[in-house]
């Protein structure tokens, strides 16, 4: 049965596959197994096979190893991005139920990080923080538009001798401080 795009990524554990994908990885089910140490395996395979059969994931390899076939993964970003219509669709709860999937991944991510002995931020290049910016709707689109060049720059890097995978999250909300402009009188 195919899932559509929100619940399959509204599972806490298929949207932490998913970010674990990140960054043009590939991947075997035995190396998520290493990254997602916490899940146990009969889980992570099964939702492994969720996202295949769902076109989240596909196959780029196959090879046998101890008697069985392993193969490793690439994510289709596109089958794993929630589009503007279906967000406009979904209820608040399901907003909800949505963004604290995403904060407990992004909990479970830093969790990782410190649990992988010697965390220094500032060493590591590492942080969190919260900022705030006035602008108009057409302001915040022209800076997301340009948010998103700078991002494809960086990321079009790829992976290479001194460079380390990076995981930048961001949340962007109108403040509750002011109405918003369409309702101002």
């Amino acid at each position: 049965m195919a899932l559509d795009t929100v619940e399959l990524l509204m599972h806490p554990v298929r949207l932490r596959i998913v970010q674990a994908f990140l960054g043009g990885r590939t991947l075997t089910t035995a190396d998520l197994r290493s990254e997602l140490s916490d899940v146990p395996p009969a889980t992570l395979y099964r939702q492994v096979a969720t996202l295949a059969e769902n076109g989240v994931l596909h196959t780029v390899g196959e090879r046998r190893a101890r008697g069985a076939v392993e193969r490793s993964y690439r994510l289709h970003e596109a089958a794993a991005s929630v589009d503007p219509d279906e967000a406009r669709a979904m209820s608040p709860q399901r907003h909800r139920q949505a963004f604290l999937t995403f904060v407990a991944g992004l909990l479970a991510d830093f969790d990782g990080y410190l649990d992988r002995g010697d965390p220094d931020l500032a060493r590591d290049v590492a942080g969190y923080r919260q900022n705030a910016f006035h602008a108009t709707d057409a302001e915040t689109a022209e800076f997301v538009t340009r948010f998103r060049e700078l991002f494809a720059e960086y990321a079009a890097l790829g992976p290479g001798p001194g460079r380390t995978r990076r995981l930048l999250t961001t949340v962007l909300l109108p403040g509750a401080d002011q109405e918003r402009p369409a309702e101002r009188r």
